[in-house]
């Protein structure tokens, strides 16, 4: 069925390029023709962190979010990102985004793709539109936040559990009338933390094993999206709605031996999330939660079995200015329990945590965040079982826009 409805999806883009109207396709003449440097832009940003200031467990760790917590902390780049976009067509849009702060074992700073799509639309104002590529999968108002405008230094583990690094290859379809495609344009533009625009509504066909993964299965994951922005006067409130089904294959790699799986490494991967939003006008707040079952490490019977999970997080913010500055107070608590596909054994977890912050941007093209990490994280597998780890940690990240 779903390869049936990756093709009908196929045809309808056929369709639509073949029916672009007299004005899109206008011969090109002299004083219309753009030399190739003109037909793109080029953006990007970078953050250098130093996460071991009164550190009081180097035991404790987050492998999804940060894996410089701990151990002997060291200043490092978390994110060195170029993005290159343009509309090269008037329904033709291309993003692509390489990042140059991964590592390979000690060794740092190697480039890997995170973006690379391209927009097709379906319209002249290109309100229905066609995303292919590697993008962001649709799921969760923090994922779909770009590092460089959030303000916790790293995604929460209940909704960022469900797509390791928020993207995959795929093909998604958006759709949002102008007005409100220009409003999520402003929210970001204007610093009030939003997503960008990934329309009001989404619907997806993608690999299901993350970005720059190969598939393992044949078995494709589906994603749906509703969310809006209304005008409530001076403030802006966005509630949402999301939910994806699939199953995901552990990579035989990651599964320690001794444990027990399935024949294939195959598990169901479901999930339904909520979001409610009130942007900082001065103040706001962002809480999300989900519920749904997956992989995860069982240490009683040292098997992976399909499990429940449920976890979310509440966040209250504000946004002050100081003449030219931009000031962010924010608190931030969340808790997880359930499996994360994504690490060793579909390592089991429950995590409880509180975060103080401030996000400063003395200039547009600068900015500074501390943030105080209470934290209190189980984290199991075959390996490491009974392993409970509790501590706190400032978190510091300077971040450079140009």
């Amino acid at each position: 069925m779903i390869m049936k409805n990756l093709k009908a999806i196929l045809i309808v883009i056929l369709v639509a390029t073949l029916q672009i109207n007299a004005q899109d396709t206008a011969p090109i003449t002299e004083n219309t023709k753009k030399e190739w440097f003109e037909s793109f832009k080029i953006r990007g940003y970078a953050q250098v962190r130093y996460n071991g200031l009164f550190q009081t467990n180097p035991d404790l760790g987050c492998e999804q979010c940060d894996k410089s917590w701990g151990g002997d902390s060291q200043f490092f780049f978390r994110r060195i990102r170029l993005v290159f976009y343009g509309q090269i067509h008037p329904r033709i849009y291309f993003y692509i985004q390489p990042d140059f702060a991964n590592a390979t074992g000690g060794n740092q700073q190697f480039g890997q793709i995170r973006d690379a799509y391209f927009d097709v639309g379906l319209d002249p104002k290109n309100e229905f539109r066609f995303r292919i590529g590697q993008s962001k999968v649709p799921f969760g108002f923090e994922n779909m936040q770009s590092s460089q405008n959030r303000l916790p230094l790293d995604r929460n583990d209940g909704l960022n559990s469900a797509v390791k690094n928020e993207r995959d290859l795929g093909i998604f379809f958006y759709w949002a009338p102008e007005e409100i495609r220009k409003r999520f344009s402003m929210l970001t533009r204007e610093g009030y933390k939003g997503t960008g625009d990934y329309g009001v509504f989404g619907l997806g066909v993608y690999n299901g094993q993350t970005a720059n993964v190969a598939d393992l299965n044949n078995k494709k994951h589906v994603v749906a999206r509703l969310t809006y922005p209304f005008k409530m006067g001076s403030q802006i409130f966005e509630p949402g709605i999301q939910a994806y089904t699939g199953q995901h294959t552990i990579d035989p790699d990651d599964i320690s031996d001794g444990v027990q799986t399935t024949d294939d490494n195959t598990y169901i991967d479901q999930r339904l999330g909520f979001t409610a939003v009130l942007y900082p006008k001065p103040f706001g707040f962002q809480a999300e939660y989900n519920f749904g079952r997956g992989p995860e490490f069982n240490k009683e019977t040292q098997a992976i079995s399909v499990e429940k999970l449920h976890g979310g997080y509440l966040l209250l913010n504000a946004k002050c200015s100081i003449k030219n500055q931009l000031i962010y107070p924010f608190t931030r608590i969340q808790y997880y329990n359930g499996g994360k596909k994504h690490e060793l054994d579909a390592r089991s977890y429950e995590v409880k945590e509180l975060e103080l912050g401030v996000e400063w941007q003395p200039y547009k093209n600068f900015e500074i965040v501390a943030m105080y990490t209470f934290s209190d994280r189980t984290y199991e597998d075959f390996i490491n079982q009974d392993n409970n780890q509790k501590g706190s940690l400032l978190r510091l990240q300077f971040q450079v826009n140009f």
